[in-house]
């Protein structure tokens, strides 16, 4: 049987948008042209945890590039955070809102009246990323929390970091964390990973043959397609590298790893185990071999260098080994 493409099966394309489609404004190389092909015969969505901007300017950017889109193929996490907070506060109530337009729009979509102030006296604080927050807006969300420790703090999603033109600049995860150091006490999230965001997607798409979640992050695309029980694909073009990836743990293990978007279209290649009467493992993918004797990890044959990354990843997942105990050939992950 000739191995079968990442895309076979599937009729549900979920693509992350920062450091999988763009970074900044910047397209990355290959995906353009990967997605219009994938939805010639799947449906396209795409799952951001952005909260900055709305369904309609997101959907506006990706359309610029030339993609199919509308306001309806965009899952944000401001959607998700915003029926976690229907589900813990009163319908039309005060929430004091951390965040810009994408956020602050679903809030008063959703009926209830956006706060600025603790003294307003919110029932709830939502938080999520926008580049403009600051020092007084993370001040106001600190002084409602300590006013009331049961007053419930819905945070969009939990990105340490996010990819820009720039470089990697601080994410929402790092602006709740400073409300969290200031409160003693963490928020509910909502976007990826947790499953609130999938669900959304899920009700929204309904996938009949399968759902594929592309991502560059290990711990939000990743780990939330696995919690959701979809397949996924780690695209080495954002976040996550070879390295962190052969450090992750069974939780965030995606089922495919792509260099780029192209290999969506590609026969992806077979995992081939063996071990020898010495106790020598031995994986091959592709033209790649890897070989494993105890903690020691060494490439027997190099090949491609993303089929390299695939065995060494399958050797070092394989070994149940915690990747500080081993010893691993610096041209896998180099």
């Amino acid at each position: 049987m000739s191995p079968r493409t990442p895309l076979e099966g599937i009729d549900v394309v979920l693509a992350d948008l920062d450091g999988v489609l763009y970074q900044g404004s910047a397209e990355i190389p290959h995906a353009v042209a990967s997605l219009k092909k994938a939805a010639k015969k799947a449906r396209l969505g795409y799952v951001t945890n952005n909260a900055s901007r709305t369904p309609d300017e997101v959907a506006a950017q990706i359309a610029g590039y030339g993609l199919p889109a509308n306001a309806a193929d965009v899952v944000t996490s401001p959607q998700a955070a915003v029926r976690v907070l229907s589900r813990a506060v009163p319908a039309g109530a005060k929430v004091l809102v951390v965040g810009g337009k994408g956020l602050t729009d679903e809030v008063s979509g959703a009926g209830f009246q956006v706060v600025t102030l603790a003294s307003e006296e919110p029932a709830a604080v939502i938080q999520g990323f926008s580049p403009k927050v600051g020092w007084e807006e993370l001040a106001q969300a600190s002084f409602a929390l300590q006013e009331d420790p049961l007053r419930p703090w819905i945070a969009t999603n939990t990105d340490w970091t996010i990819p820009v033109e720039g470089g990697i600049a601080p994410g929402n995860g790092a602006l709740v964390s400073a409300v969290h150091l200031a409160v003693g006490r963490l928020a509910t999230f909502a976007g990826k990973p947790e499953k609130e965001i999938f669900d959304v997607a899920t009700e929204r798409f309904s996938p009949h043959g399968g759902a594929l979640m592309i991502g560059d992050r290990l711990d939000t695309d990743i780990l939330g397609a696995n919690r959701g029980g979809m397949a996924s694909a780690l695209v080495l073009t954002g976040i996550d590298s070879a390295k962190t990836l052969l450090a992750s743990d069974s939780s965030m293990r995606p089922t495919y790893v792509l260099e780029d978007l192209r290999q969506l279209h590609k026969p992806y290649p077979e995992v081939v185990r063996s071990t020898d009467a010495d106790g020598v493992h031995t994986v091959e993918v592709g033209r790649a071999v890897v070989r494993r004797k105890d903690n020691v990890v060494r490439v027997a044959r190099a090949g491609q260098k993303i089929d390299l990354v695939r065995a060494g990843a399958a050797i070092i997942h394989d070994s149940g080994l915690k990747i500080f105990g081993l010893d691993v050939d610096p041209q896998i992950y180099s």
